[in-house]
């Protein structure tokens, strides 16, 4: 079966309606421009300093885009419900800026060009908050605009739409590299099994092209799916080769103190070139995530986390939920581990790929799929899938005692949920985070979005 053959007509009508839904955003804001004279005592006159005022937004940039050459102060001001900054791309910034408040970023002098403002909140750039500053020789000013001001009249909307078709029809793209690889342990004369597992930086290939630096376990981002079962004796032996010092957390599991991965707390730091064992065992059932607690705020969002599962989720066999009767004798014909990111050098991503390179997911008619939804990024994504309503059995890797149904599946940072559901019905099936901006951009479909095909 040829994926984008079979699927290319489903996929672009359901999006040529969500491509549709990028132009009816707010009204941009369009600032003043003002020349600002200091009035010395001796009745010179100093430079013209030009102020721009910047609207953020989520997910745009807009305002005063287009100033003289010459001093140039940027006002951003922060209209959005979220904390936005603004960055020149490469320089200086602002502080992050709480909603409804401003700050003030002094450029200097800029000579004419085009100049790249960013916010660089985690996962805000790729959302569509970037823009082109223009600095025009002279003191010609342009009209403002931005490609996030879709009142301006300039936007070619036949472009939006042929740009999503067209971003949609590349699916599945072939990139270099691939997540969730199993780790095969190696069974030592007591029976332990030993993971052996080395941090170090790579090249990633997020998207087509797209090649970043990524901070991964075992050359691979999420790094490779470990499974044990219930009462396993474990050895993890983490290697650091990153310039930095490591540790390795395991979240969601029953850990002894020394074993939790929290240096300096229960442990050192694991230098670069050194190697730490961690020796535990696996006591329940659980759905887990080991990552690096060291400076996560920099590790884990470029890379280092991966998949920990021990055994398996009860399943509701011949329960009645909603109306909804689950067979008795249901066979799951596939685990999948989704874990989602939103930030780093990864950013906005499903199992370590942007669309169109995220995986797709083959199914037959009648499957009963499992997946293991966690969230290592620093956002909340509601997970949707359509057609196919998901039975969340667990969250947390507990078991629920009351199972329930939903289509829609908010998972925040830390959180892993399990669900299943029944492929009943034929067709490519997207799947998606449910923030719009974190799958559609006006260069069409990227980011957290993949699908079901069902044969």
């Amino acid at each position: 079966m040829q994926p984008e053959e079979k699927s290319s007509g489903i996929f672009v009508a359901g999006f040529l309606l969500a491509a549709l839904g990028l132009v009816v955003a707010p009204l941009a804001l369009i600032g003043i421009i003002s020349a600002v004279r200091d009035k010395g005592g001796s009745g010179g006159t100093a430079a013209a300093v030009t102020t721009a005022n910047i609207s953020l937004k989520e997910f745009s940039i807009t305002g005063d885009l287009s100033v003289p050459a010459g001093d140039v102060t940027l006002v951003a001001k922060n209209n959005g419900s979220q904390v936005h900054n603004l960055y020149l791309k490469g320089g200086k910034g602002t502080k992050d800026i709480q909603p409804t408040q401003s700050d003030t970023l002094a450029l200097g002098k800029l000579e004419p060009g085009s100049y790249t403002l960013v916010c660089l909140i985690a996962g805000h750039e790729a959302a569509g908050m970037k823009a082109d500053l223009t600095v025009t020789a002279g003191g010609a000013v342009a009209a403002s605009g931005s490609s996030g001001d879709h009142s301006s009249g300039t936007l070619d909307y036949a472009a939006l739409d042929k740009a999503m078709t067209d971003s949609i029809l590349k699916f599945p793209a072939k990139t270099k590299g691939q997540g969730n690889q199993v780790l095969a342990p190696k069974i030592l004369a007591d029976g332990t099994k030993q993971f052996d597992v080395t941090a170090e930086i790579i090249d990633w290939e997020i998207e087509p092209g797209n090649v970043v630096k990524a901070w991964a376990y075992n050359g691979q981002v999420p790094g490779p799916v470990i499974r044990t079962e219930v009462g396993d004796k474990v050895k993890l032996v983490l290697t650091n080769k990153l310039p930095m010092g490591t540790d390795i957390h395991v979240h969601g599991v029953q850990m002894p103190f020394e074993m939790d991965g929290v240096s300096p707390v229960t442990q050192k730091l694991v230098q670069p070139g050194e190697t730490f064992t961690y020796t535990f065992t696996t006591p329940v059932a659980a759905v887990a995530m080991y990552h690096a607690h060291n400076h996560a705020q920099l590790q884990v969002p470029n890379g280092l986390f991966g998949a920990f599962i021990t055994g398996d989720m009860p399943l509701p066999a011949g329960k009645t939920i909603g109306g909804i009767t689950v067979p008795k004798d249901i066979k799951i014909s596939q685990r999948i581990p989704m874990v989602l990111n939103d930030a780093g050098v990864i950013g906005l991503s499903l199992n370590g790929k942007s669309f169109p390179a995220t995986q797709p997911y083959v199914g037959k008619l009648g499957d009963w799929v499992e997946i293991d939804y966690m969230n290592e990024g620093l956002q909340i994504h509601p997970m949707h899938q359509h057609r196919f309503p998901q039975l969340v059995i667990a969250k947390d890797g507990i078991p629920l005692d009351s199972p329930y149904w939903v289509d829609t599946l908010n998972v925040a940072p830390g959180e892993r949920y399990t669900v299943i559901m029944n492929l009943d019905a034929k067709g490519v099936w997207v799947w998606h985070c449910h923030i719009l901006n974190h799958v559609e951009r006006d260069t069409g479909a990227f980011g957290m979005l993949t699908a079901f095909i069902v044969e």
